[in-house]
């Protein structure tokens, strides 16, 4: 556990946040003796909805036919 004065918090901000990020408990205190903790938060894992695209997506009534860059090519 590293304990800091808000003060000094001020000039080593950049520095104190890496030893958070890096598994080290960080303690800032104030001037009246409150303490606040530096802590990493996880990354949130943005998980797909079924049917968020809903409406977004149009497929034309010809996707599935033979195209004509193509007729060369067909049998």
């Amino acid at each position: 556990m590293h304990q800091v004065s808000l003060k000094e918090a001020e000039t080593r901000l950049a520095e104190l946040i890496e030893e958070a990020a890096g598994g080290e408990e960080v303690i800032i205190i104030r001037s009246d003796g409150t303490s606040f903790k530096i802590v990493p938060l996880s990354a949130v894992k943005a998980t797909p909805k079924f049917g968020s695209a809903k409406g977004l997506v149009r497929i034309s009534d010809d996707f599935d036919e033979p195209l004509e860059d193509f007729e060369e090519y067909a049998p």
